[in-house]
């Protein structure tokens, strides 16, 4: 199992671990309002922003997978943060399978940063994870998140509220079929 994030590179992004580097425009990106109405629904404070920052690299050693920076492949200024995670939410249908997650800086938006950033995570896992799906969560109304899922290759599987408001759950079958 990595300890640490593989790099990957994509045309336009490379897929690496966080740095210290990386805080300043972490905190910036989720005190934006626009980044956190679909998670979370508040701009985070920076201690909780930096705390999720860290929580996200730890994933790597506990669970063989885990959170990238996705950073631009010319700057490595980071754009946005994402991969593979699990963080315990309660959700039935989350237990014993990664967890996708992305999400970008508003100035990155509509731009296919997501679709290329998690076809390179999910081609990551379906090679080196023993994984027989991927799922994933996105808040009603998101619908830039399920163009992504959908063009990764999730389909709409059910809802939960567990996290106290409902959410749909997604699908991933290795590969990218449900």
């Amino acid at each position: 199992m990595p300890v640490v994030a593989p790099v990957i590179e994509t045309t336009r992004l490379r897929l690496r671990s966080g740095r210290l580097a990386d805080k300043d425009h972490h905190v910036a990106m989720w005190a934006d309002g626009r980044v956190t109405r679909f998670i979370g629904g508040e701009p985070r404070a920076p201690d909780v922003s930096w705390g999720k920052f860290l929580s996200a690299a730890g994933l790597w050693p506990v669970m063989g997978f885990g959170y990238w920076v996705f950073a631009d492949k010319a700057t490595d200024a980071l754009v946005g943060m994402g991969g593979l995670s699990y963080f315990g939410r309660g959700i039935a249908e989350l237990e014993g399978l990664p967890e996708a997650g992305w999400a970008f800086d508003a100035d990155h938006w509509g731009a296919g940063f997501a679709t290329e950033a998690m076809t390179a995570a999910l081609g990551w896992a379906d090679a080196n994870l023993d994984a027989p799906e991927v799922r994933c969560i996105i808040d009603p109304g998101n619908d830039a998140s399920e163009r992504v899922a959908a063009k990764l290759g999730f389909r709409c599987i059910g809802e939960s509220d567990t996290l106290g408001h409902v959410v749909a759950i997604y699908s991933r079958r290795r590969g990218g079929s449900l």
